[in-house]
């Protein structure tokens, strides 16, 4: 007796109206499905699969036409993402062998549509229509309800903490439960496009998928909504986002619509929703776009009824689609949002400025001239800020803080004048295009120019950089940011109810999280009503609290060294820096910050060259001029010299004598897990020195990311952005050859922060990290992951395919090890090379934001110090110092990011509870979650050892 058929029958037949359409479901079930015919005769031939039968037999009466077929697959094809087939029609599932091999052999047949169950990503069967017009699902489970896949062997120390590609699930052990969402989630981008938009979207499409909701795109913005139709309103695949993550502006397009803004407009968009059967809606975009997705979902109870009433929609469209849930995500070059830190696409334009500025800085420097840039920002002032500060520019204007035409004038030429004076060679003035005087007229770039020519003489060009500021492939923070939005927008519009006001994803310092949306577009539009109205106290309290500091420290660091110190002579100090440990991006930038912040509140900065060792044996303290630290913040290194001993490797005695000598009143520390050690060594000194009972802070700067008590450490964006150019390329290199794997070694000593976010920001395939070590089972699927991938990728397009591995991963398994594994156990399906950045990820120009993060930090360093004086002060003349008094213990403190709150920990606290000492690393690794979405996103199948 014939083995069942997964629904209980041992038996099919399926008609053919034509001997000629017969033939081809013969050759379809052959080639396609893997059957073995038994025989071959006039009317009917026998395939058949581990016992089951199918029988394909020409009937004119009972077949269907060639024209009823494809009448039937069109049916289907305008089906595939709103309704399961198998409630269209009763169907049969055939066992097969290998579900990636039967997607393989319909994509080489080029055979469309198919629908994958329960999604894309984790099918368990798949449906599609054969040669006749007959509904027929492969299977590669003898229940597929359960999700449990035909299996060699499964390793019994391990669990699934994620689930199986596609290519993955066939081939491995795997018994698990795919997340589940009945949501049609559909994404687009509106507005202007940012750098990012389309890492958001990647984001979107691949969490829809894994949660097991169907994702789709909707082109053109609100235009391709008001349209509707599979023009504008597209399905999407995992594979569809492919190579999203390096590709600048917005794939999928945006345009703005004039016709949504009425209710007919939006009464089409309500239809065309309904139609494509999408009940979530996703948008990147600015204020505008997110105010319409807003109203939309507002209007939407209205709209669907008047489209019922019109008979427009059916009972059941009408009943499943009351409600529209809606997410926001903020995608702006201006980084004009309020309640947010950052807008997608902020921080690569901010790098374009950047960049050019640099560049320009060198021509003004070798011919003595003035430069007035102009940069974008119509209504906001943040571009113009934030690169004032990443490039020390001699003055700025911004629409939040305008003065009368005099006086912006007198001001400028008063501080232009004066940096002149003191030897300066070079002029670099920022003008937001928005800036306006207090009256709101305009200030142009050719107004600025005329003044520094007319009143200072000096030999000036204009460059307006235009939308150069727009373009190019994101860098590494927006990559992250759209990246971990998109994967929280899906889960939010999963988790909402008609209830929950519609949300933004919003970025807090470190932390992502859900802000109230029309709250944030309020905020921003009382900014623009405030300036129109010639209220500019309440523009600026309005603008985020960052914003506000930054623009103080600019105001700050800009007027140092020649205007009368803010401090009485009695209150001023003797502040030293230092850097120990490996150089980091960030750290002249802070050395620069501090010093010019001292000297405008009128402390004596020093800076203690070469680390603990140059200070113990050559007394290397010198005070800092205003002049010689000028083009420092754009600097890469140490400017200062650093090392990595520690207090305690070289001579602390001699190192409290030279701190009693030059009798200083608090010390910066700049620098990574050595620095770390040197302060708690210094703190736990402090009974036997008192030259150490000073306020002491250290301002994490390393690579790595390993310093306890922070979650941010400077130089960890540059290298970043290192790491992000470096994979791109070779991961172009990999495209370009035939079925090539590259596996890139990163640094991180035994943090594996930086392979992480490589991973996630390359689109790597995997990544190996010190806290997890490499597991053989893990390597052996991931191998067999590969070898899969390139079997199906063989006829697309070529995508190089690459994997991280920090250099601490593994001491058996190096990089050359990992490479020859992969090469023999490809089994020829793929080559594999080891790429290996070395010491160009601690070198190189700083990003923006590491210069930005260092003024902030160190600025608010000499603010702690400033705080804490009065707390240890009185125990410098004392033999003895209440060693556990709470409030001493915090004078030596770790400046920090953690969450959302940028704050000083105690050095002791973090010392004796939050760190693993021998492993120099943090007891809890923040960046874990972000592993599985990097994971996630990709597709990998992750084994944790059981505990």
């Amino acid at each position: 007796m014939p083995v069942p058929i997964v629904n209980g029958t041992s038996s099919f037949t399926v008609y053919a109206g034509t001997e000629e359409l017969k033939d081809k479901a013969v050759q379809f079930y052959t080639e396609v499905i893997g059957l073995t015919p038994l025989n071959k005769g006039n009317d009917t031939t026998f395939v058949t699969s581990k016992g089951l039968t199918v029988r394909v037999q020409v009937d004119a009466n009972r077949g269907l036409t060639q024209s009823q077929i494809e009448e039937k697959r069109q049916t289907f094809q305008k089906a595939l993402h709103v309704h399961d087939w198998r409630s269209m029609e009763s169907s049969v599932a055939l066992e097969v062998e290998s579900i990636s091999k039967v997607l393989q052999r319909l994509h080489q047949a080029n055979i469309s549509p198919v629908q994958q169950s329960p999604n894309d990503l984790y099918p368990n069967e798949v449906y599609l229509l054969d040669p006749v017009g007959t509904l027929v699902g492969a299977t590669a489970s003898t229940n597929p309800i359960s999700l449990v896949y035909p299996m060699e062997k499964q390793p019994a120390s391990c669990s699934q903490s994620m689930k199986p590609s596609a290519s993955e699930a066939s081939s491995r052990s795997v018994a698990t439960s795919t997340p589940k969402s009945s949501h049609n989630i559909a994404v687009m981008t509106s507005g202007g496009d940012a750098p990012g938009m389309n890492a958001f979207v990647r984001a979107v499409v691949r969490s829809a998928i894994y949660k097991g909701s169907k994702p789709f795109v909707i082109c053109e913005g609100y235009e391709g909504l008001v349209k509707g139709g599979p023009k504008y309103i597209k399905p999407m695949s995992w594979s569809d986002v492919r190579g999203y993550l390096t590709i600048g502006g917005t794939i999928i397009g945006t345009a703005r619509n004039k016709e949504f803004r009425e209710r007919a407009g939006r009464l089409a968009g309500c239809k065309n929703l309904i139609d494509a059967g999408i009940d979530a809606l996703i948008v990147c975009g600015g204020d505008g776009s997110l105010t319409g997705a807003d109203t939309f979902r507002a209007e939407w109870p209205s709209l669907i009824e008047e489209l019922y009433q019109k008979k427009q929609i059916t009972q059941e469209q009408y009943d499943k689609h009351k409600h529209l849930n809606i997410c926001g995500a903020v995608g702006s070059i201006d980084n004009d949002m309020a309640l947010t830190d950052a807008t997608i696409g902020a921080y690569s334009s901010l790098d374009r400025i950047v960049q050019a500025i640099d560049y320009i800085d060198a021509t003004a420097n070798s011919h003595s001239r003035a430069f007035v840039i102009e940069v974008m920002g119509r209504h906001c002032g943040w571009l113009a800020l934030m690169a004032g500060l990443a490039t020390s520019a001699d003055y700025i204007l911004i629409p939040e803080k305008p003065s009368s035409s005099r006086e912006w004038q007198d001001q400028m030429c008063d501080i232009v004048g004066g940096h002149r004076q003191r030897g300066k060679r070079k002029t670099i003035v920022i003008v937001a295009e928005g800036a306006i005087a207090n009256d709101l007229t305009p200030i142009t770039s050719e107004q600025v120019k005329d003044v520094l020519v007319n009143r200072l003489g000096l030999d000036t060009r204009v460059t307006t950089l235009g939308h150069v500021q727009r373009g190019g492939s994101a860098v590494a923070f927006d990559r992250i940011l759209a990246t971990l939005q998109g994967v929280e927008a899906v889960n939010t519009v999963i988790e909402s109810t008609p209830d929950t006001p519609s949300p933004m994803i919003a970025v807090r310092e470190n932390q992502i999280i859900r802000q109230p949306l029309m709250e944030a577009v309020k905020i921003t539009h009382q900014v623009a009503d405030a300036m129109d109205n010639k209220d500019f106290a309440t523009a600026m309290s309005l603008r985020d609290s960052e914003f506000t500091e930054q623009l103080n420290n600019f105001i700050t660091t800009n007027t140092a060294d020649h205007l009368k110190p803010a401090l009485p002579e009695s209150k001023r100090k003797r502040i030293a820096i230092i850097n120990v440990g490996a150089p980091a991006g960030g750290m002249n930038a802070a050395t620069y910050a501090m010093a010019t912040y001292c000297m405008q509140r009128g402390h004596t900065p020093y800076a203690i060259h070469n680390g603990w060792g140059g200070l113990a044996r050559h007394e290397s303290v010198r005070s800092i001029k205003w002049l010689d630290i000028d083009g420092w913040i754009s600097q890469g290194g140490s400017q200062i010299g650093t090392n990595r001993q520690t207090p305690a490797e070289t001579d602390i005695g001699m190192i409290a004598y030279y701190f009693e000598k030059y009798q200083f009143d608090g010390l910066i520390l700049v620098g990574g897990f050595e620095a770390y050690t040197s302060l708690e060594q210094l703190e736990e000194s402090r009974s036997m020195y008192p030259a150490f009972r000073i306020p002491m802070v250290l301002i994490p700067a390393t690579i790595s990311n390993n310093v306890p008590g922070t979650e941010y450490s400077l130089g960890a964006d540059t290298c970043l952005n290192s790491v992000m150019e470096y994979c791109d390329i070779i991961k172009q290199s990999a495209s370009a050859t035939r079925d090539r794997a590259f596996i890139c070694e990163v640094q991180g000593g035994n943090s594996g922060y930086i392979a992480t976010f490589a991973q996630l920001i390359s689109g790597a395939q995997a990544s190996y990290v010190p806290e997890e070590g490499i597991d053989l089972r893990q390597l052996e699927m991931d191998i067999s992951s590969l070898r899969e991938s390139f079997a199906l990728d063989n006829s697309k397009t070529r995508s190089g395919k690459l994997l991280i591995k920090s250099s601490n991963a593994s001491k058996v398994l190096t990089t050359e090890v990992l490479t020859e594994i992969m090469i023999q156990e490809s089994n020829n399906a793929f080559d594999c090379k080891a790429a290996v950045p070395g010491h160009v990820q601690q070198g190189g120009t700083p990003t923006p934001i590491d210069r930005t993060r260092a003024s902030r930090f160190a600025i608010r360093a000499v603010q702690f110090i400033e705080e804490q004086a009065e707390n240890i002060s009185p125990y410098r003349e004392t033999l003895d110092i209440p060693v556990d008094d709470e409030v001493v213990m915090n004078t030596a403190a770790v400046l920090g990011v953690k969450k959302s709150k940028l704050q000083f920990l105690s050095v002791r606290f973090l010392w004796e509870y939050e760190t693993q000492r021998s492993k120099r690393m943090p007891r809890k690794i923040h960046w874990a979650k972000t592993r599985e979405i990097a994971d996630q996103l990709v597709g990998r199948t992750k084994l944790t050892v059981k505990s």
